[in-house]
């Protein structure tokens, strides 16, 4: 266990180019050439703040090559400690010798893989001149998100919601040199008819997008609400779209999002279009017209955290 790297969070920041790293994500998904196990999802209670963390043990395995796992935890009430609700490490391994070739710090991972997952889903779904764009949520991946949609779409106009309006403001001093405007908001309901992409990536357990605001051509990207008893869009938004999840290995199980609708009737799983490998193989269509509402419900997978940490090692090393 000598010489082990550490690729730390400042190393990640620096050097993440989401239009590499949505490329990175593509190739993985349309070659499907990496094993993935179902992800461990464990609760366990965490009386002190009297709301339950989340253990995540997420492997993978490209033979003969990489390999990986990720354990992190997911604490929705670290707000009160101003710390992000996600944190853990990368175990990056040589799959032939099965040796440990890298630490990676795995919340900066998770944000960056996460937000070009959206992006990558976005190239099939968004109308192609999609310029503007809602974001819900002001927590960690919320800067990832805007950043990774504007490296796909033109994005010309930003607005920005969150529970707290100060932290949705820090969110846009971080963009005032961009070459999007970007303005909060402290009314979801004062922007989410006029957008073209709606993102979310909140711990909300009820729904922040409502169907009946909806208007023709939108697309909405759903990436938080990562439990079956949570939920960031309602039934009318999921009756009046086309929907699409990242994975149907975890996508039909794991979020309130798919999974509450699927209970109720409002969803069969005939009717969820297709999923990233879908999409990146062409095996299956994204967008049909520019009228269409389409969903994206992500809950992440284990093949994008081994495609990201083989992205950043070889940043390092190659």
């Amino acid at each position: 266990m000598k010489n082990i790297t550490y690729i730390q969070e400042d190393f990640i920041e620096r050097n993440v180019h989401f239009p590499s790293l949505i490329r990175v994500l593509k190739d993985a998904f349309s070659s499907n050439d990496v094993l993935v196990p179902m992800r461990h999802h464990h609760d366990f209670p965490n009386p002190q703040v009297q709301e339950d963390s989340t253990l995540l043990l997420m492997p993978a395995w490209k033979p003969s090559k990489q390999a990986g796992v990720k354990i992190a935890t997911v604490s929705p009430a670290n707000g009160q400690f101003d710390l992000p609700a996600i944190q853990g490490v990368y175990i990056y391994l040589d799959a032939l010798k099965g040796g440990v070739l890298a630490l990676l710090e795995a919340k900066s991972l998770t944000k960056k893989r996460t937000a070009a997952a959206s992006a990558l889903a976005s190239k099939y779904l968004s109308k192609k001149n999609a310029s503007s764009l809602l974001m819900i949520g002001t927590g960690a991946l919320s800067s990832n998100l805007i950043q990774a949609h504007a490296s796909v779409r033109p994005i010309k106009e930003v607005f920005v919601w969150g529970r707290d309006y100060a932290k949705a403001e820090i969110i846009c001093k971080k963009f005032i040199n961009s070459s999007f405007t970007i303005k909060p908001i402290k009314n979801i309901e004062d922007k989410i008819s006029e957008v073209d992409i709606i993102s979310t990536a909140t711990l909300s357990k009820t729904p922040l997008i409502l169907g009946k605001y909806l208007k023709p051509g939108q697309h909405i990207d759903l990436v938080g609400a990562y439990k079956t008893d949570m939920r960031e869009a309602d039934d009318e938004t999921i009756k009046r779209s086309e929907v699409f999840i990242d994975t149907f290995q975890g996508g039909l199980k794991e979020s309130g999002d798919i999974v509450i609708p699927l209970e109720n009737n409002t969803l069969k799983i005939e009717d969820i279009k297709a999923d990233l490998f879908d999409l990146t193989s062409e095996k299956k269509k994204g967008r049909n017209n520019d009228r269409e509402i389409t969903v994206f419900k992500s809950v992440g997978h284990a093949l994008e955290d081994l495609a990201s940490a083989t992205y950043f090692y070889n940043l390092k090393f190659l």
